[in-house]
This record gives C-alpha cells, sequence and structure tokens, in this order.
C-alpha cells in the first residue's frame, strides 16, 4: 500500500454510536492511533471533539476526513440531502429488538397489538432517528401478524430532555397514555426493568432478518468521498484495523463486554440481555448481496414515511473497492508476519 500524498489530512476523525463496533473496539485497544503514528497523522473521536469541531457531523457526515460506523437513518438521511458520502461497509449485530407493554396487559403476540395504542417519540433534531427506529420496530411486529401500521392507532410522545433513553415513552406506558412501546439495546433491557414493562414482541425470536430491519440493522460504514478520491490508501488502511478489530473481537468475549459496558453505559446484565451469544464474533464488515438489499428495505421505508429528501440508490452508494483492498492489505501483512 502507498504511503500517503503530501496533501494527507493531519488528522482523520471517527464516530460511531454506543453500540457494538468494531470502529469502538479499534479505538478501545489504540489501533486506530498507532496506524497512522508514524504518518504523522492524529486518529480523534468525534465524542472527544469540542462542540466547535463536532458540531453535528455525526448526523449529516460533513467533516470530509469523518469515518462514521452507525445507524443507518442518518447516514441514509444525510445522503438524501445530496452529501457526498459512500458507503463502504456493512454489519449486522443482534441487538435485542422489543416490543413492551404494562405487566398484565395480556398482549402476548404480534396480533395484539391490532387497534392499540403505539409510543412514536418526536424530538426536536435534524433528522429524529428516534421517531423512525420506533415506526420501523412496530412495522416488523406488525408485519409478523399480516398487519401495517394502519392497523394500530401512532401516538405522538414527545421526548424527554435530559431523560435518557425511551424516557417519554416508558412514562407514557406507565401513566396510561400508550398501550405498547418499542426500544432495542442495552439500557433498553435496564429501562424496561424499572418501570416493570413486560415484552409482548421479541423481534430478535423471528428467524426472517427482514422483521428486524431497523436503524442498527445492518448498520454502515460511510466515509466521504473526497477522501476516497484523495486518500484512497488511507481508507484502507482504516478499514484493515477494523476488520483486523472484528477479529480480535470473535477470540475475546470477556474484554468485548468491557467495551460494550463503556460504549453503552449499561451494566453487566444489560449487556448480557440486549446482546445475543455469539455476537462478539459478528462485527465483520461486509457489503454482500443480503445486506445491500435490507439496507434497500430501510431506504425504501424511511422514503415512504417521509424521513428522506429523496431517493438514495443502495448500489449506486456503495463502493465495495476500499474494503476490497483492506482484505487485501490485511492478507498481505499476515502473510509477511509469518514469512518474518
Amino acid at each position: 500500500m502507498p504511503s500517503p500524498s503530501p496533501s494527507a489530512p493531519d488528522t482523520l476523525w471517527f464516530t460511531r454510536c454506543p453500540v457494538p463496533t468494531a470502529t469502538g473496539i479499534a479505538a478501545d485497544q489504540g489501533w486506530l492511533a498507532r496506524e497512522f503514528a508514524a504518518d504523522g497523522i492524529a486518529v480523534r473521536s468525534l465524542q472527544d471533539a469540542p462542540p466547535e469541531v463536532a458540531a453535528d457531523h455525526h448526523y449529516t457526515h460533513a467533516l470530509t476526513g469523518l469515518f462514521r460506523e452507525g445507524g443507518n437513518v442518518p447516514a441514509l438521511w444525510a445522503r438524501s440531502h445530496g452529501e457526498r458520502t459512500r458507503l463502504v461497509g456493512l454489519t449486522w449485530i443482534e441487538e435485542r429488538q422489543v416490543v413492551l407493554v404494562r405487566a398484565g396487559s395480556g398482549i402476548t403476540d404480534p396480533g395484539d397489538l391490532r387497534g392499540l395504542r403505539l409510543a412514536v417519540p418526536h424530538h426536536d433534531i435534524g433528522i429524529d432517528f428516534w421517531r423512525a427506529m420506533a415506526l420501523a420496530g412496530f412495522r416488523g411486529a406488525l408485519g409478523l401478524a399480516g398487519l401495517t401500521l394502519d392497523d394500530a392507532e401512532l401516538v405522538d410522545v414527545p421526548g424527554l430532555p435530559g431523560g435518557g433513553q425511551w424516557a417519554g415513552e416508558l412514562a407514557a406506558l406507565r401513566d396510561g397514555v400508550v398501550d405498547a412501546v418499542y426500544v432495542k439495546g442495552a439500557l433498553a433491557v435496564e429501562a424496561a426493568r424499572r418501570v416493570g414493562a413486560e415484552v409482548a414482541v421479541e423481534l430478535d425470536a423471528v428467524p426472517d432478518r427482514r422483521a428486524r430491519v431497523n436503524n442498527g440493522t445492518p448498520r454502515p460504514v460511510t466515509v466521504h468521498q473526497q477522501l476516497l478520491d484523495e486518500q484512497p490508501e488511507l481508507v484502507a488502511r482504516f478499514l484493515a484495523v477494523l476488520l483486523e478489530a472484528a477479529d480480535w473481537a470473535a477470540e475475546h468475549p470477556a474484554e468485548v463486554v468491557r467495551i460494550l459496558r463503556a460504549e453503552t453505559g449499561a451494566g453487566v446484565e444489560g449487556v448480557a440481555g440486549a446482546y445475543a451469544p455469539g455476537s462478539h464474533r459478528t462485527l465483520h464488515l461486509d457489503l454482500s448481496a443480503e445486506r445491500l438489499e435490507l439496507l434497500a428495505q430501510q431506504e425504501r421505508f424511511l422514503g415512504e414515511r417521509g424521513f428522506l429528501a429523496a431517493p438514495v440508490d443502495i448500489p449506486g452508494w456503495a463502493d465495495p473497492e476500499p474494503l476490497r483492498a483492506a482484505r487485501e492489505l490485511l492478507r498481505e501483512r499476515r502473510r509477511a508476519a509469518v514469512g518474518g
């Protein structure tokens, strides 16, 4: 792999959501900083940057030197608004997705959601991915019974500033304002237990992945077209580190739990309840036809619900070359290590 050109940036940025990611593993281990140290390139987390630098780039991806591994709703939204990003990888990590109801309600399967009041949050942010997640989650749950969102009553629930994830929706459930709430992930497991909610629909128990397509399934890795055009070797090297991190995670489950606790802010019980056994082996990136089609399903849904400014051509957005180059680079390094 050639050395970066003299015009290489002095800083590469990365951002990820507080969920299992190869980026989070690599950052925790210090491998991203190590990869580029000899080039004089700093690698920094957008989450640690001052506000004037971070701005809203986690959602807009307007920072050209940024690698983003996060939810697909903001990534698709940014692309639909004309940001010149490219999709260079997708992961699929089973992150617990459930529909919660009040204890003793008698609601126990997807068909019982017909006619119920479903909590749909709204937040005063540029792209309301929380709202998109709830709608997609309920769409998946209702679909298991051959129903659609039109078969239930969607109730707007204001997000509670500073109240934590799903605080507004779970309060509405507790107070009888709504009958069901969609939640996902480690903090959702803990929040549900705090309010005594019960699981009515366990989306993770369904064999068909299409029922679980949502903001984090599949989860994209995106880069800016300008960085890819000007510094393709840097992009390949960055992705090679993520591939290495995914390989390492597959062999170190206890360490992955530790990192996940730090990334999510959840306890051991929350992490264990949110992520299926073996999840530490599923952090690898690919651009398989199956994952691209699952992302296309999400793109169609978001477009139908008005979250996108324009359609996003998923095959045209995807660029498989950086990941191919990253895999080859990693193979070359491992051959050299064995030969040495």
